[in-house]
């Protein structure tokens, strides 16, 4: 270390305050700390600010440090002593994990959010369109019934820890490039809960919480689809230190329909027609999401045409509206005729003739017109 003034160094005059002597350190910190700072000489100047600071942030350090200069400091091999706890610094400076879990103190026995819980709902077609209220059942943890909530079996109390005196965590001074520094640590006796419990509930075997089966009911809306997720807001599993239960996620699955598939919004529906009725023109009752509806076929649909039916496909999950039914019209062709039937169509090729025509478009072409690719 440099032998430097501590005041100069943090860029302060001698009559500085607690407060501005914590706030210089935490601007020079921000820009000289070693994870951070671009600068060469950052790790041997963030010593030099963390040695003063260690110095002029404790009364005695700094009433000795003023009276009679380094020397009243005491010999660590030409380091002062200047160990003392950055926790709170640190902690504001780069958050409670940014230093190694030196600044996590704050946070040890805080309120915690309870964990997310995910479970898979089956849906039929018409459901997942019209919308369907589902009861679900699933599994989480619940305040016990017995020991309500303490532990320990009724009668008998949890006692304070002995190791860390409640506190839930101990302090360590351990040595670091930036010197000797005190770290916090979760209690190893009492896994941070301050408290320990002899003579453990039966019910729950100490925890405080036992698994308990939960029946609700859900408005699942019309209009989703297989993979939509439906948070349901403090379902999940209960917090710890009195925080916040987690969230319950349901995942949809959505059986597939005998006749309709779903592209989008829109409902697609492969219809078989007779040739007679291709050729002919027909009026057809074909099954939509709403029930049977009639439908037009005009004299002369060809293999693969495609007729909407307007608003008679999925409702927009958010907003108003629905998507349309496309029908694919698909000719049949029979492979096997009566008499009568081939008779039938041996005059009816004499009329049309025997030379093919070639296309310019096919089936597919259709397909990627009418769905965009």
């Amino acid at each position: 270390m440099s032998n430097r003034d501590y005041y100069e160094i943090l860029g302060l005059p001698k009559t500085a305050s607690v407060d501005e002597i914590k706030q210089a350190f935490r601007k020079l910190a921000r820009q000289y700390h070693p994870d951070v700072s671009q600068d060469p000489n950052a790790e041997e100047k963030f010593k030099e600010i963390n040695e003063a600071y260690g110095v002029l942030s404790d009364p005695d350090k700094r009433a000795r440090y003023d009276r009679f200069g380094r020397a009243g400091l005491g010999d660590m091999g030409g380091m002062p002593d200047y160990t003392v706890d950055f926790s709170d610094i640190f902690e504001e400076l780069f958050g409670a994990f940014g230093m190694g879990g030196m600044g996590g103190r704050r946070s040890r026995n805080a309120p915690r959010r309870g964990r997310d819980l995910q479970m898979e709902v089956k849906l039929e077609f018409e459901e997942a369109v019209f919308g369907v209220e589902k009861e679900i059942e699933f599994q989480r943890d619940e305040t016990c019934s017995t020991c309500g909530g303490s532990g320990a079996e009724p009668g008998t109390s949890p006692t304070r820890c002995p190791t860390c005196n409640g506190q839930g965590e101990v302090r360590q001074v351990r040595q670091t490039f930036l010197g000797q520094m005190v770290q916090t640590a979760t209690c190893p006796t009492c896994n941070g809960r301050g408290e320990i419990i002899n003579t453990p509930c039966h019910t729950c075997r100490g925890s405080g919480l036992e698994r308990k089966t939960i029946r609700k009911k859900v408005q699942i809306p019309a209009g989703v689809d297989t993979g939509t997720q439906i948070r349901l807001a403090g379902e999940g599993q209960p917090g710890a230190f009195g925080g916040p239960h987690g969230n319950l996620f349901l995942v949809l699955n959505v059986k597939p329909h005998r006749f309709f598939k779903r592209r989008d919004d829109d409902v697609i529906l492969n219809l078989d027609i007779n040739i007679a009725q291709a050729v002919l023109g027909a009026d057809l009752e074909v099954p939509t999401v709403d029930g049977s509806e009639k439908l037009k076929i005009p004299a002369g649909t060809q293999p693969g045409q495609i007729f909407t039916m307007r608003a008679r496909g999925i409702p927009h999950l958010r907003r108003s509206g629905r998507g349309d039914q496309r029908v694919i019209v698909n000719v049949d062709i029979p492979s096997k005729l009566t008499k009568e039937q081939r008779e039938l169509f041996e005059k009816l090729a004499e009329t049309l003739g025997t030379t093919p025509k070639p296309k310019e478009k096919g089936f597919i072409d259709w397909l990627n017109e009418a769905f965009g690719g």
